[in-house]
């Protein structure tokens, strides 16, 4: 046993740490809110009116994609299957735990308590998600215990950028493209930056899939494919919002898909397809039509942003991601800058353009529910000749397509600096060296934390471990 990576003291004394923290908050400060509390309902209360009902649903699809769909993906290396499902199931688990706290600190807070519903658990979700993607960064090379410390962390710093963003700059990205995206892709590569390995620049000998590993990677992807209009759809407003979110999330997806396809042939010298781009490029078009997925973009222009994302993601895989190994100190593992981050730029942009075009002409009256903050400010008498049109609508801060979009734009650099300022500190507390930092040469291997079943080998075939020590 390796005294410097065992997890029989590590893990359990963390665990039990984090848990003992969680259940001393979670008794201070957490309670039912109106749909969850028994004292609230009478003979008046509707059950079917609860709000259970309506985000259930979410709730599920996007308990889907957390726990199968990113579990699945990331166990397409040969020898880091169970390593790839199971520690993301961990960090999953307790990230979910930790953003109820947090987030719910800055927006389900009132009278001295969070306020606990189905509605906290789809946002925690969403900060879950935010985790899953940057651990993609440095799949392979970190401990569970180094996971459990970086949501731990990633968490707060997400939820207060977050909050500060829709507080004070307060923007539309109905689909997470700026704030889940592109946070979780810059946070993942300030994190991996930090813990670059040399040794580890031209890959690693145990950096390989197999033919079960990569049809076990593409089951996750047919998983985040399917739900992923649920993702994009979760927090719009419900009605026309949430139908046009479904619709333009599924033509993207059904074009980036297409376009995958195509180009994984072109592109492979052989003219065959690769697997690596099925399973990853496929997705951008859920990611680049994210900023924009609840506005009136036509259903063309959802089609044409798939095909775009996922060109941009597929080149990305192809000359970024060595690029940003090779000379800017990268290690990018799962290839999240080209999955989250580029699609994540062309989505943002492609939502600032869909503001300026606004107009109540192409709306009608309803462009002031969907960009709430071009709404006529309180007092003026336009507001109230719209809330006869749209009872309910609620003052905004009148402002102009031109001064939205400058907003849009605040929000992508403020966010991409905080999750890249958040990720590089916690690379340097990740260093720690009582956290079980895998060395160089078992990075990629199940076997350095899991006890593994009689028919485990991890010898690669002609390339044995002895010889890769003895050249590291």
């Amino acid at each position: 046993m390796n005294r410097s990576t065992s997890l029989k003291l590590r893990l359990p004394v963390l665990v039990l740490v984090l848990e003992v923290i969680l259940l001393v908050l979670y008794s201070l400060f957490v309670t039912y809110d109106e749909n969850t509390d028994a004292k609230m309902q009478n003979n008046m209360t509707k059950p079917m009116d609860n709000s259970l009902y309506r985000d259930y649903p979410f709730f599920a699809d996007v308990q889907v994609m957390i726990f199968i769909g990113f579990g699945c993906l990331l166990a397409f290396l040969r020898f880091y299957g169970f390593s790839g499902m199971v520690f993301n199931f961990l960090t999953a688990t307790f990230a979910i735990q930790w953003a109820i706290l947090v987030q719910g600190y800055f927006q389900f807070y009132h009278d001295g308590k969070i306020h606990l519903g189905v509605i906290n658990l789809i946002n925690a979700e969403f900060a879950c998600a935010v985790v899953l993607i940057s651990f993609g960064a440095v799949l392979g090379k970190t401990s569970p215990v180094q996971l459990l410390v970086m949501a731990f962390l990633e968490v707060p710093v997400f939820s207060v950028t977050e909050w500060a963003v829709l507080k004070y700059l307060r923007i539309n990205d109905a689909g997470g493209s700026i704030l889940i995206h592109l946070f979780a892709c810059y946070f993942g590569l300030g994190v991996t930056f930090v813990l670059y390995r040399p040794d580890l620049k031209n890959g690693h000998v145990k950096e390989i899939t197999s033919y079960q590993s990569d049809i076990l990677s593409v089951l996750g992807t047919l998983f985040l494919w399917v739900f992923w209009p649920s993702f994009n759809s979760a927090l719009t407003l419900k009605g026309d919002d949430q139908h046009r979110a479904v619709l333009h999330t599924f033509i993207a997806l059904s074009s980036s898909t297409m376009t995958a396809f195509a180009l994984s042939a072109v592109f492979s010298k052989k003219g065959k397809l690769t697997m690596a781009d099925i399973q990853n490029v496929t997705l951008a078009g859920g990611v680049t039509v994210g900023a924009s997925v609840d506005m009136m973009i036509s259903p063309a222009t959802a089609y044409g942003l798939g095909v775009l994302g996922c060109t941009a993601c597929f080149l990305g895989y192809r000359y970024l991601t060595p690029f940003l190994a090779q000379r800017l100190r990268i290690q990018d593992q799962c290839g999240i800058h080209n999955l989250h981050g580029l699609t994540g730029l062309i989505s943002s942009t492609a939502g600032i353009c869909a503001i300026l075009l606004a107009t109540e002409e192409t709306y009608g009256p309803s462009m002031y529910e969907i960009f709430t903050h071009r709404a006529p400010p309180e007092g003026d008498i336009r507001l109230q000749e719209l809330q006869q049109l749209i009872p309910g609508l609620k003052p905004g801060l009148g402002r102009s397509g031109q001064e939205q979009a400058l907003y849009q734009v605040a929000a992508i650099f403020s966010t991409i600096a905080a999750a890249a300022v958040g990720g590089i500190l916690t690379g340097f507390i990740l260093k720690l060296p009582f956290l079980a930092s895998p060395k160089d040469k078992d990075c990629f291997d199940d076997e350095l934390f899991f006890d593994m079943p009689s028919d485990f080998n991890s010898k690669v075939k002609n390339s044995p471990v002895d010889e890769y020590d003895s050249k590291v």
